[in-house]
């Protein structure tokens, strides 16, 4: 649902007639939510002890779950009145319910083995949200810019349907997560107090998951409108978001080769699954690319399937120039030697000279390197967080409430780069924003993360 916001960002501009900056306060109402939502957690442990240690972790994520989806139905009305401030203020609600998810479910996913390959469990379970966010962009681009579409005064009325299957999800999830039977893990009740922010890594590691944050949503909210340039690639938004799907693809690669590069298995079978991964996870991109969605709303036909595989031959090229980057990835996991730290300095340096090299040359080379930034930032947030967060007992929760509240960076920077690009009249130039932001998530897994005291 949160790269559903890549595609909300241009339908909004066209519907709404936004400069860049009005248009990407979609990002800031959004993340500028788990700012609000963690903040009040932190007051609330603070003052009266951890929360998540006195409900569990368990409904924590369902009292996640209901906020999301109550922020959700709240595009119906804003789609009917067709206001911008209401469909601003359905995506605040819906960011309060995932900053509740977060904090409950990121710690949850670390404790439930030792801390040495916590981030192997969280890049695992990011791999598996990587699925949601690659075949995302797909649909909503086909159900948003082409099959809700109307015309008529504006455009945000396409959003309304999809928006109300999200509520219906939602509920269900929240239903199924009651009654289902998780693994209770005993925490220590906590004292109030700020315990966490005694410790350098989390400090420091709350700025890299702003940074982080901030610079990935950056990235991932100007890929429409970049490839949409006549000298990048001049594709239109429909064209344009299978990209977006490509990039958060990338993400879906790079973690499950993260959770198996970072995890305690076998050498032979990690060699293994570093070839396979990739292989397996590039057809999957590959059909879901090529899936004519059109076609396929009255099933799987003859017709349908011949139509399925001609794109999915046409689309070759687009893969073929997508292998190198797979090629590259694989080398820097055999540099970072299955440290948590190292591979975040080798991924987020990488990312650093793709967007230099986008904001230098232009054109294609321009575009694929904006693309494959999503495989390269993949493990950052999973490396990011188990490492601040290692260390600290049973003041996970309150940490975790910390890092969550610098998901803050996904509202201030996306704005700041439309700022850039507005004042500079180049969307280009405006990737030095990003560029900046990860060059500080490359020095907390240099430095950062190993100050302790």
């Amino acid at each position: 649902m949160t790269v559903f916001n890549d595609i909300l960002i241009p339908r909004f501009k066209e519907a709404f007639t936004l400069s860049y900056f009005q248009a990407m306060l979609v990002q800031f109402a959004f993340f500028g939510a788990y700012f609000v939502g963690s903040v009040i957690y932190f007051i609330i442990s603070v003052t009266k002890g951890d929360p998540i240690a006195k409900i569990g972790y368990k409904n924590g994520v369902v009292v996640g779950l209901l906020i999301s989806a109550l922020g959700s139905a709240l595009f119906w009305p804003a789609s009917t009145a067709g206001s911008y401030p209401m469909f601003l203020a359905a995506l605040f609600v819906v960011g309060l319910g995932f900053a509740m998810l977060q904090i409950a479910a990121n710690p949850y996913v670390t404790i439930l083995g030792p801390e040495k390959t916590a981030s192997s469990r969280l890049n695992l379970a990011q791999g598996f949200n990587s699925i949601g966010t690659t075949i995302g962009p797909l649909i909503g681009g086909w159900l948003i810019f082409q099959y809700f579409a109307k015309t008529g005064a504006n455009g945000a009325d396409s959003v309304k349907v999809p928006y109300l299957a999200f509520c219906v999800v939602f509920v269900v999830l929240a239903i199924i997560f009651y009654f289902l039977s998780l693994p209770s893990i005993a925490e220590e009740k906590i004292q109030p107090g700020a315990g966490a922010l005694k410790y350098p890594h989390v400090v420091l590691g709350i700025g890299a998951i702003f940074m982080y944050v901030g610079g990935e949503v950056s990235v991932g909210s100007s890929i429409i409108n970049f490839l949409g340039q006549p000298g990048v690639a001049g594709l239109s938004a429909i064209q344009a978001s299978r990209f977006v799907s490509l990039y958060w693809g990338g993400l879906l690669i790079g973690r499950f080769m993260g959770a198996a590069e970072l995890s305690d298995l076998k050498a032979s079978t990690k060699k293994m699954a570093l070839i396979l991964i990739p292989i397996v996870s590039c057809v999957f991109l590959w059909l879901a690319q090529s899936a004519p969605l059109d076609a396929l709303r009255s099933g799987l036909n003859a017709s349908a399937f011949n139509l399925w595989k001609e794109h999915f031959v046409s689309d070759a090229p687009i893969f073929a120039h997508y292998a190198p980057f797979l090629v590259l990835c694989w080398l820097l996991f055999q540099f970072g030697k299955s440290q948590a730290g190292r591979t975040l300095m080798i991924f987020s340096t990488t990312v650093v000279l793709l967007l230099l090299t986008a904001i230098l040359v232009g054109g294609t080379v321009a575009m694929w390197c904006v693309v494959a930034v999503g495989l390269f930032t993949s493990i950052g947030w999973s490396n990011t967080f188990s490492l601040a967060i290692e260390g600290v007992g049973p003041l996970k929760s309150q940490a975790s409430s910390l890092l969550v509240m610098a998901i803050l960076g996904g509202a201030l920077l996306p704005p700041l780069q439309g700022y850039i690009a507005d004042v500079t009249k180049s969307l280009q130039f405006s990737f030095i924003i990003p560029m900046i932001a990860y060059g500080y998530v490359a020095y907390y897994g240099a430095k950062g993360h190993v100050i302790r005291k």
